[in-house]
């Protein structure tokens, strides 16, 4: 029994020389991914996006000054369309950058309803004019 020790000595001394090469890979921020995030608390308003799938599935969200974000949900979203309020349930602190990182709250006349958020994307003014030009279907 007494050759356990140097054999677990051994092993010890082969797994901290292993490690000591090797630095810890950084992880990869929102930034360096092309994602571009935003904190809720930068939410100024919402408009509705005119789509051509049954029901309402996407929302162009204002945050700041000049940004723009869609939401995409996973399939229609009830009301949504009609809705003068939405809330966002986000899941835990920090920033939005995707549609795992939050869900919509969309009133309604049987109670509130959760849509979750299949993608959320920065999309350019250009984009939104477009968005907003479509007929509604």
């Amino acid at each position: 029994m007494f050759w356990l020790a140097p054999v677990a000595a051994f092993g010890a001394a082969a797994s901290i020389s292993a490690c000591a090469g090797t630095a810890a890979p950084e992880p990869a921020t929102a930034a360096a991914e092309g994602r571009s995030c935003f904190f809720l608390s930068q939410v100024n308003g919402f408009n509705d996006v005119p789509d051509t799938r049954r029901g309402s599935d996407s929302v162009v969200v204002s945050v700041g000054v000049r940004d723009k974000y869609l939401f995409e949900t996973f399939g229609p979203c009830p009301d949504l369309d009609w809705s003068e309020a939405i809330a966002f349930d986000q899941r835990g602190p920090g920033q939005i950058c995707d549609g795992l990182d939050v869900d919509l709250i969309v009133p309604g006349p049987t109670g509130p309803k959760r849509c979750a958020v299949r993608m959320v994307r920065k999309i350019s003014e250009a984009e939104y004019k477009a968005m907003r030009a479509r007929p509604k279907t």
